[in-house]
């Protein structure tokens, strides 16, 4: 195992589109959302120690889920969970992360991943990582992962490869053209049907010197900010720098703050079975079906004349289900969610609504 390798877990999100099941205090990543007894967290973090020494595996995370790492992976040393003051999306938190990594090692070659991504071919998905990380240990490169899109999803931002731009490396590596934001139904159907077009799935692959220089180049704002606490980093006084430098820093993504202004940007073009099982129709989609297309999961559930619906409950609650089609049915503490699958989209807004009238009880 390259002592070199590192892997930096996003861990912060609140997985509102998970909600009633997914809460502030406890959002899906900590979730055993798949029935596995491991939740997305501990299963992200069992699949890079693969790759990584457990000991260069870090976690960003917001400083209220901090003891929650902790109870969920108890072997990682604690001063690798990065508690982050406020949220502010990924690109201050992979800054963060790669000026402390780089501190510890200057030669360090780092996977970026989000915490609540489903693999369902964990082997073929290990083989493109290592694939990548060895690229990245011999280029500047910024190096991202693309999935082959099998239907025109509107839920997915989209990497445009570069025609004509195969790299030496590797049949599947090109050069990026383009990056495009969640489209609509028909601009996805265009992507699908052009066969330029990859889904985005938001894991980063580069050297911790290539993408500190990006930051130095493209957002020179946030690199000095980060950058003025380098002889601060893994000692007593980071944990106040970096509650000052996060008062002090933008709310943007990677994407925008770097990815679509670098011209040093590539794509590993794969297909995995992945999914960042970012709604309940994702988890359908993924998870095991009944002879009538129903997912179920939690307590007692008897449905009659329903199909194509997920019912999810608390284990000690019975569920008596009549006449559903296609509907998501979610019981959560003390939240009750019906809701057809089709307008699974309006859970957002309905998060919002219930926090405009009842404060954060619910949330």
């Amino acid at each position: 195992m390259n002592e070199h390798y590192y892997c930096v877990i996003m861990a912060g999100g609140v997985g509102s589109r998970f909600w009633p099941y997914s809460r502030m205090h406890k959002p899906k990543q900590f979730l055993d959302i798949l029935g596995v007894g491991r939740s997305l967290l501990q299963m992200t973090f069992d699949r890079f120690s693969r790759i990584c020494p457990a000991e260069n595996i870090l976690v960003v995370t917001n400083k209220e889920y901090f003891s929650l790492v902790t109870e969920q992976l108890p072997d990682i040393d604690e001063k690798n969970i990065l508690s982050e003051p406020f949220r502010k999306n990924t690109a201050p938190c992979i800054a963060y992360a790669s000026e402390k990594i780089r501190k510890a090692d200057p030669e360090a070659v780092v996977v970026v991943a989000p915490s609540d991504h489903f693999i369902q071919h964990e082997e073929k998905f290990l083989g493109v990582i290592r694939d990548g990380l060895e690229f990245a240990t011999k280029s500047d490169a910024l190096l991202t992962l693309g999935i082959e899109p099998v239907r025109p999803e509107t839920g997915y931002g989209y990497i445009q490869i570069r025609k004509g731009s195969q790299h030496k490396a590797g049949d599947n590596l090109y050069k990026v053209k383009t990056f495009t934001e969640k489209p609509d139904r028909k601009m996805a159907e265009v992507f699908l049907e052009s066969g330029d077009f990859y889904w985005n799935s938001g894991i980063f692959i580069w050297s911790v010197n290539a993408i500190l220089e990006a930051f130095r180049e493209y957002n020179p704002d946030m690199y000095h900010l980060f950058a003025e606490g380098r002889d601060l980093y893994n000692t007593e006084k980071e944990k106040k720098f970096i509650y000052d430098v996060y008062i002090n820093c933008p709310e943007i993504s990677i994407d925008y703050a770097i990815m679509e202004k670098a011209e040093n940007v590539y794509v590993i073009c794969a297909d995995f079975g992945w999914s960042d099982l970012g709604t309940w129709n994702s988890l359908y989609e993924h998870s095991e079906q009944d002879d009538h297309g129903n997912v179920v999961a939690g307590g007692e559930i008897l449905l009659y004349k329903t199909s194509n619906s997920i019912i999810h409950t608390d284990k000690e609650k019975l569920v008596v289900a009549y006449g559903l089609e296609e509907y998501i049915v979610v019981q959560s503490e003390d939240i009750l969610l019906i809701c057809p699958k089709k307008e699974e989209q309006r859970i957002k807004q309905f998060v919002k609504e219930v926090q405009i009238r009842t404060g954060d009880k619910y949330i």
